[in-house]
């Protein structure tokens, strides 16, 4: 099993929910944050790529956006893998062969 590479990085969560949520809705980090109950520093630092989505934020963004809480944590793990792929890690070989 080889790694999994892409051309691009992934989309972000943060970026999805700036350009396909907030500005499309005309919505502030700070309404949205106080929507959800929380600190608009979380929300800030999600949009600008440097918090990652918690699955209790995840089930936030589901229930205000009427998404999956899947469809934000899906966004996170595809940036997640992408970004451990290119830190050149060492895999070990498979323990078995697929027969």
């Amino acid at each position: 099993m080889g790694r999994v590479t892409r051309g691009r990085e992934p989309t972000t969560p943060g970026e999805i929910l700036r350009e396909e949520f907030l500005a499309p809705l005309g919505m502030t980090q700070r309404q949205l944050a106080d929507h959800l109950g929380c600190d608009v520093k979380v929300v800030n630092r999600i949009v600008n790529g440097r918090a990652a989505v918690s699955t209790d934020m995840a089930l936030k963004l589901g229930a205000a956006f009427r998404t999956t809480p899947d469809f934000w944590l899906n966004a996170q793990k595809a940036v997640d893998l992408y970004r451990a792929s290119k830190e050149g890690l060492a895999l070990p070989r498979p323990l078995v062969r697929a027969s």
